[in-house]
């Protein structure tokens, strides 16, 4: 039964996956709409039929290529159908069918696509991020583990947290270095996993983030110049922090304990 349960979860995981990859691509750019038209290859514009559509087997079976102009696809369409399916099994596993399931799989959604737009252009949408705030807010009178009072504190210092870190670093070198989406990111954060995951999601990302942008500038040769975006860290500390949280917690209490 569990296997099955699994496999159905993964794979309406993958299916979501599909659709989110529509969201990456084409969210971004105001001209487009993320329902119409169908699925196409980008390149020669041709309609995708059913069977090309089938989450990450498709792209195996067509090895990375359009049927049509055979120009190459990218592998982000299986990547982002797999991750999306690994989570939605993740997340089953550990709520089962329940509110918090329902809460966090749409939170899961949101940060896989800021994600890889972040990656590709360094923006993190206002339109993911603003109703995500509202909508975590709202599901916290509703979901078990995280309260209103929770949530709400921690929008205020989710927000305020990297508002303070990117007004101090203007004012120290005179240069922009975390974008408002960045800010509002933090507060959705803060709005789904409550105030007591901030200094979790701050810490492991700036770690994670110091080592992948040091290793960008000795690649790239431009120094403080370099840019790397920041959502991805804050969204894959959050969603380490909500698989993993007894874990952290315990880790930290471990620490403390050992200091005296």
């Amino acid at each position: 039964m569990d296997i099955i349960a699994n496999f159905f979860s993964f794979v309406f995981g993958a299916v979501v996956g599909s659709f989110l990859n529509v969201v990456i691509y084409r969210l971004p750019d105001s001209s487009q709409s993320i329902v119409f038209p169908g699925s196409h290859c980008p390149q020669c514009n041709t309609e995708l039929h059913w069977y090309e559509n089938i989450p990450i087997l498709s792209y195996l079976a067509l090895r990375g290529k359009c049927r049509s102009c055979k120009t190459s696809i990218s592998a982000q369409y299986p990547l982002v159908e797999l991750c999306m399916g690994l989570l939605t099994m993740a997340l089953f596993n550990k709520f089962g069918l329940s509110i918090p399931f329902a809460l966090y799989w749409v939170f899961l959604a949101a940060l896989l696509v800021i994600i890889f737009i972040d990656i590709h252009l360094q923006i993190i949408p206002d339109v993911i991020s603003l109703p995500g705030i509202v909508l975590g807010f709202a599901g916290s009178f509703a979901n078990p583990l995280v309260s209103w009072q929770d949530s709400g504190i921690g929008i205020l210092i989710g927000g305020g947290i990297l508002y303070a870190i990117a007004t101090g670093y203007y004012l120290l070198t005179k240069r922009d270095g975390m974008g408002g989406g960045d800010i509002k990111l933090l507060a959705m954060i803060g709005a789904f996993l409550g105030w007591q995951s901030l200094l979790f999601v701050v810490f492991a990302s700036s770690f994670t983030g110091s080592i992948v942008g040091v290793a960008a500038m000795i690649k790239q040769g431009r120094g403080g110049q370099t840019r790397i975006p920041f959502g991805p860290f804050l969204a894959l500390s959050a969603m380490a922090f909500l698989f993993f949280q007894q874990q952290i917690f315990a880790l930290w209490n471990l620490y403390l304990s050992s200091m005296g």
